[in-house]
């Protein structure tokens, strides 16, 4: 069930916000463009909210001119500092003296404005993907580049609602059509499409560096190592800046706290509010692993010399993310001249090794793949199960250029189009029983 929105009175303006939970207070300042109630309507993000309320009281808000709030001209937007009345009137309408301020993304900055202005109203600072400044600027060369900025405004400007931002800023559901559908429909409910690139403009030019050195409230910032938009080195500026700041980074290459590994981010607030962190029960799951790795990759490595291989490889890193995003995937780990990634379907998994194949010999790399469909155990720092083995030990059998599957990829793809070679029946290392491998072949 949706919680309650009520409203907060910030002079004739009406703000709309919800509590949810018990326990410390925490008020969230989330990213710029926010809906209360739809919210509630993406699986993600209501998991977000749900870890974020099991052990506070979570106030959360539509800004002035958001989501449920009353609506305001995109020609007359606010200065930051009047923005930043939302987070007071909010917490006088709660009853709240003191609480903790967490800022999200691009709304961090009002956050951290809040803790440097309001030091007897702040508890603590959490900044989660966090900034003082998105654009780059003399001096500040990590901000985001004028090709950046000019890309996200026309996208608001000219597809707002579609889906292709969330696509941009989040990796793990660029080829997820049905989660983009989603956050199309949250963005057009969160702002209009004018209102949405004068805010993106106004996003451009906050800059609260200077602020950041009278912040005293304790602070933590956390970030995802790989966050395409603002990237890991604005969070340690932030850190760097703010007197006894933590900085954490952790794995991840999505901007949106709601999409991804949502746990890996939540789990260092949790543990820096309340002293402990949360045991996740394990995640068990059927999915079908893929492993590929680099034929020869040490032979290659000495001719090129280390520089140029580092290049490669980082290159080679590049284009899985995209392609194993395209076919629905995700990315448990990079192996060094390799990966692991699981997929929900089969045939998706078997069609992402061609593509893969094909990608990495346009760099002049050969690679061989392996899968396996079966039961495997989601943890945060990667899989493991049998299903793991199996798929590695599938690899272990394949030659240059080959994506070799188990049986049990191929009963599970009939009717898909794709087809097998028989390859015989092997003993796989550390697996028990012998197991018929098959060679898939465009």
């Amino acid at each position: 069930m949706i919680p309650e929105t009520r409203y907060a009175k910030k002079g004739d303006a009406h703000i709309a916000y919800q509590v949810v939970g018990d326990g410390l207070d925490l008020v969230l300042v989330s990213a710029w463009f926010s809906h209360l109630e739809a919210r509630w309507d993406l699986p993600g993000y209501a998991h977000y909210i749900r870890r974020l309320c099991s052990f506070s009281r979570l106030i959360s808000f539509d800004k002035y001119g958001m989501g449920l709030s009353d609506p305001i001209p995109s020609k007359e937007l606010p200065l930051l500092e009047d923005w930043m009345d939302d987070v007071s009137a909010v917490m006088d309408a709660v009853g709240l003296e003191r609480a903790v301020i967490m800022g999200a993304g691009e709304a961090s900055p009002m956050a951290e404005l809040f803790a440097a202005t309001y030091p007897e109203r702040t508890e603590a600072l959490v900044v989660a993907n966090g900034t003082a400044r998105i654009s780059a600027a003399p001096g500040y060369e990590i901000g985001a580049p004028p090709a950046l900025q000019e890309r996200f405004i026309s996208m608001a400007e000219e597809s707002w609602g579609r889906g292709d931002m969330a696509a941009a800023i989040n990796p793990s559901i660029a080829g997820d059509s049905a989660a983009l559908e989603a956050w199309g429909r949250f963005f057009r409910l969160s702002a209009s499409p004018a209102t949405a690139a004068a805010v993106m403009r106004m996003l451009f030019e906050i800059d609260v560096r200077d602020v950041l050195s009278t912040i005293r409230a304790p602070t933590l910032v956390v970030h995802r190592q790989d966050n395409p938009i603002i990237t890991v080195d604005q969070g340690r500026y932030l850190a760097d800046h703010i007197e006894g700041a933590s900085f954490v980074a952790v794995p991840g290459a999505d901007y949106g706290l709601a999409v991804g590994d949502i746990d890996v981010v939540i789990d260092e607030v949790e543990e820096f509010l309340t002293g402990s962190r949360p045991a996740h029960p394990t995640d068990r799951v059927l999915a079908t692993v893929l492993f590929t790795d680099i034929v020869e990759s040490t032979p290659r490595a000495v001719e090129l010399g280390d520089a140029r291989w580092r290049q490669l490889l980082e290159r080679h890193d590049e284009l899985a993310q995209e392609e194993v995003a395209r076919f629905g995937g995700a990315i448990a780990d990079f192996t060094g001249d390799g990966l692991v990634a699981s997929f929900e379907g089969p045939a998706r998994a078997v069609r992402c090794a061609f593509a893969l194949r094909d990608r990495f010999r346009s760099l002049g790399l050969e690679i061989r793949a392996g899968l396996h469909t079966g039961e495997v155990e989601r943890r945060r720092e990667g899989m493991a199960g049998i299903g793991v083995h199996i798929a590695a030990r599938v690899l272990a059998l394949a030659g240059a250029g080959e994506v070799l599957v188990s049986r049990t990829v191929r009963d599970l793809v009939t009717g898909s189009g794709l087809r097998f070679v028989d390859r015989g029946t092997h003993a796989l290392k550390g697996v028990p029983d012998e197991w018929e491998i098959l060679e898939a072949v465009e």
